[in-house]
């Protein structure tokens, strides 16, 4: 019998998800629940405190007070999320966590970006098995509007995604990178460098 936490340590240690398999179903079932939650978050007026209790319930885990949230957020799972304090995510995000996201302490999020954490096969006859890889990003990252991470890929402390960019590989602390695919604009200047 499938757990979330068989599960969850399943999809964290990169194994696949094979289609029509018993932890596809569990899947299934997580995703539903998700979408629950989340019609409740998107269709109705919240206060912030609310908002954090709705998203504690998603995520299975408390978040921090000082979390907030703008909805109309979207999830397909939820029970992978994992985010810092003081973290702002903006409307229209969509987060497909099943191979868990990790969000450091004072990261902003902005509008309609999408982290995704799925892949399916390469090989035609297997193309409906899912191959989970994480999305881990820093402390203080600005995640510019329209941008998406793709699977895998870790964003090191203080740097920029540009609105609109395509983040395939790991992005190194410091720098801003923007395109498709993403690739470094420019290093930024330290803070002891200021002084």
């Amino acid at each position: 019998m499938v757990t979330l936490e068989t599960f969850l340590n399943h999809l964290n240690q990169g194994l696949p998800v094979a289609a029509g398999s018993e932890l596809q179903q569990f899947m299934t079932d997580l995703s539903n629940e998700a979408r629950k939650i989340t019609i409740e978050l998107n269709t109705v007026w919240h206060d912030p405190k609310e908002i954090c209790e709705l998203f504690s319930q998603l995520t299975g885990t408390r978040v921090d007070d000082s979390f907030r949230l703008f909805p109309p957020f979207y999830t397909d799972c939820g029970k992978n999320i994992h985010v810092g304090k003081n973290v702002f995510i903006n409307a229209g995000c969509q987060f497909q966590d099943q191979g868990g996201i990790t969000i450091g302490d004072d990261t902003l999020i902005g509008h309609n970006v999408v982290l995704a954490t799925l892949n399916h096969h390469f090989d035609p006859e297997k193309r409906g098995d899912l191959i989970p890889a994480p999305v881990t990003i820093g402390n203080k990252v600005w995640i510019g509007a329209n941008a998406t991470i793709l699977p895998g890929v870790t964003i090191g402390d203080h740097s920029i995604i540009a609105a609109g960019a395509v983040v395939t590989k790991d992005v190194p602390k410091d720098v801003i990178v923007g395109g498709v695919p993403a690739k470094i604009i420019k290093h930024l200047e330290k803070p002891e460098e200021n002084e």
